[in-house]
């Protein structure tokens, strides 16, 4: 953990630098002290079928949300989604200037109870971190 999910509408998709995205934001929340690297994963999935307010063509949408493990503070959890959502804002800056779009957020914290994960990638970054 973190995850970072992105939605978007399939009419964003030739504008779109994902990679940049997905460096800067595991870039920040690694820097927070609270995240190991080797948990940290994003994807993104373009959606193909879609309607954003009355349909217009060119009307569009990314959403992205932030799926955390449980046991982090208020106040670092608020931190972490303001900087992100500032990250992703920044980051949509050329699309929104040019077209109109509807950019969503949420940050959703695992239940540990509810939540398994098997990874072996930690151990790569172990000493690092």
């Amino acid at each position: 953990m973190p995850h970072f999910i992105v939605e978007y509408s399939d009419n964003l998709h030739e504008q779109l630098d994902f990679q940049s995205l997905f460096k800067s934001l595991h870039e920040y929340v690694v820097s927070t002290g609270a995240f190991p690297l080797g948990g940290v994963r994003s994807r993104a999935i373009r959606c193909y079928d879609y309607r954003v307010a009355d349909g217009r063509d060119d009307f569009s949408f990314l959403n992205l949300n932030l799926k955390i493990g449980h046991g982090r503070d208020m106040a670092l959890k608020q931190e972490v989604a303001n900087k992100v959502f500032e990250i992703l804002c920044d980051w949509m800056t050329p699309i929104t200037d040019s077209r109109y779009c509807q950019i969503s957020f949420e940050m959703t914290e695992l239940d540990p109870v509810l939540k398994f994960n098997k990874n072996n990638i930690h151990p790569l970054f172990a000493k690092k971190e």
